[in-house]
């Protein structure tokens, strides 16, 4: 087997790849209540790290994930319709193949098989792999050995040569042909390199990285997010404003708190003027749009809706991009009702929905002296700001 690194000049292959994914496994050793493959990694499950790098990749013509049976549903809502998504068997090379059955490229074309328990694939894997395939019939990323390396026997240890060992990583590149034909065989194979190998292929290494390791026990989880993840995002600021007008009535909502008043706020929803500016504040914060993008006044739905509703999404919804709302800041303007009494069930009712501390909630109140639609007492408005942290997922 060569095992000499071949650099990574990048040459635009005239073949199609496909890219298979394999997901199937169950994960029990790496704990949790879900597989380690949909368990988030900075807000995305494991699996969308890889998938997204192999569908952004220019050379990549078709992407295979290969999933448990039963939770085929599960995965393709985290996935493009272009993506395949087919049932795994009961071993890895059982799925597998239920991956290469599912390739649409030619016999004579790439693919690459990867596990999904390797979040930290990058294009230039993807890339120093296709160009190796120009000269082998199979490669692979690899680290060589570094440590140490010793063999107990009874009472005693060994030393082991490390000289040309090496740990092998994921994607592994073949010829969708050449790959199917070495898997027909009944043998068992440590990995699918060693099907091509026993069929006389020629396999060529590639640069591999430690962020390519595998996840396989609980502390895993955390390596990888450090390594994937060595510099934390900057918190990002959100601002929210929202105005509704005062109609005869007997009361307004505010905060999610219930103000007994000579008038109350009109709107599609309860027109509660602060956690609409807060909802905004929290969705800009991420950049994904405005309360109307989420919840149209058009859709009657959202008619009388509890704007407990809005804000809990929004909260959802960033943690699902990688970051948890860390504190936000409720200003309401207004000549009547008078808002002190009422601010600690108010700070009380948003740490209900948004989970935050209630040192983490502020709400403010002021007025307009006199000026203004807010002065003349035709509408209540209200603005927020939010603070967004990096999610932590390793605790």
């Amino acid at each position: 087997m060569d095992v000499a690194f071949l650099p990574q000049t990048i040459i635009q292959p005239r073949m199609q790849i496909a890219m298979i994914i394999v997901s199937a496994g169950r994960g029990q050793r790496a704990g949790g209540d879900v597989s380690k493959q949909m368990r988030l990694l900075a807000g995305k499950p494991v699996f969308k790290w890889s998938l997204d790098v192999s569908l952004a990749h220019p050379d990549v013509t078709q992407c295979v994930l290969v999933v448990p049976k039963g939770e085929e549903t599960t995965y393709r809502e985290h996935c493009p319709d272009h993506v395949y998504v087919v049932s795994g068997g009961e071993t890895r090379t059982a799925s597998v193949r239920a991956g290469l059955a599912a390739c649409s490229v030619g016999d004579h074309d790439l693919v690459l098989i990867h596990d999904a328990a390797r979040p930290g694939l990058t294009k230039t894997n993807i890339s120093a792999l296709t160009q190796a395939m120009l000269e082998a019939d199979a490669a692979a990323p690899a680290i060589a050995v570094a440590d140490a390396l010793k063999r107990q026997t009874g009472g005693s240890v060994q030393d082991v040569d490390r000289t040309n060992l090496f740990r092998i990583q994921t994607p592994q590149a073949f010829r969708l042909g050449s790959i199917k034909r070495a898997l027909e065989s009944e043998k068992t194979y440590v990995d699918d390199l060693a099907a091509v190998e026993d069929q006389g292929g020629s396999v060529v290494l590639t640069e591999g990285s430690e962020q390519l390791a595998k996840i396989t026990y609980p502390e895993d989880h955390a390596r990888l997010e450090a390594l994937l993840m060595p510099i934390s995002p900057t918190p990002r600021l959100g601002t929210g404003y929202d105005v509704h007008a005062l109609e005869t009535g007997d009361q307004v909502t505010i905060c999610g708190v219930s103000i007994p008043h000579t008038q109350s706020l009109v709107g599609h929803s309860d027109a509660d003027v602060a956690w609409h500016a807060l909802t905004d504040a929290i969705l800009g914060a991420a950049a994904l749009g405005d309360i109307g993008d989420h919840f149209p006044p058009s859709d009657p739905q959202w008619k009388g809706a509890d704007s407990a509703v809005f804000l809990a999404h929004a909260v959802k919804l960033v943690e699902t991009k990688g970051w948890a709302l860390a504190s936000c800041d409720i200003t309401i303007i207004c000549e009547a009702p008078k808002v002190k009494p009422h601010r600690d069930a108010m700070r009380t009712r948003t740490a209900d929905i948004t989970g935050l501390p209630l040192d983490a909630i502020s709400v403010k109140a002021t007025t307009s002296e006199g000026l203004g639609f807010t002065g003349r007492r035709e509408g209540i408005a209200a603005q927020a700001s939010a603070v967004l942290a990096p999610l932590t997922l390793s605790n």
